[in-house]
């Protein structure tokens, strides 16, 4: 059996981050998914899927998340339900996020906080852990220094043997 789920859409408000009675944080917000196809008027139609987060990346997203801002989510479809005041039961259908992926800077969806380059992008994968830079080698550091494509204003020599094509 399979329950995945990949998503990219926008943030409709800025995420609500709560902790859990025994101290666990859990983020919740909304995310616009453009439908593939426009209505009969010709306008374009979007789905409102809630997404659900947790822990270290509870706090990620409720840090760096902000209404419009572009977002890929990873997880799975989870339906919830309970019985509301009137004793009505009520269904809830949400994706429970395992990975979020920041797919635009602030700068580009026009927010005010600075996020100072600190997670590159990308909130924590499914080990929670922030991906820093963007690369997973310990001890390797990327700077202008270490770019291996630099080329300091010389033409590159590339014999046509060495080309794929």
């Amino acid at each position: 059996m399979l329950n995945r789920v990949i998503l990219i859409g926008r943030l409709t408000k800025d995420p609500e981050l709560r902790y859990t009675p025994a101290g666990v944080a859990v983020t919740q917000f909304t995310i616009a998914v453009d439908r593939p196809f426009s209505s009969q008027g010709g306008e374009r139609e979007a789905d409102f899927i809630p997404v659900v987060t947790w822990r270290q990346l509870a706090e990620t997203c409720a840090n760096y998340l902000r209404k419009g801002r572009l977002t890929a989510v990873e997880g799975r479809i989870q339906v919830r339900n309970y019985d509301n005041n009137e004793g009505k039961r009520v269904y809830v259908t949400e994706v429970i996020a395992d990975n979020v992926r920041f797919l635009e800077s602030n700068r580009d969806s026009g927010g005010s906080r600075d996020d100072g380059g600190s997670y590159g992008g990308s909130a924590p994968s499914s080990n929670n852990q922030p991906s820093r830079g963007g690369n997973n080698n310990s001890g390797y550091s990327r700077g202008p220094a270490a770019d291996p494509f630099s080329d300091d204003g010389k033409p590159i020599d590339i014999s046509d043997d060495d080309l794929p094509f």
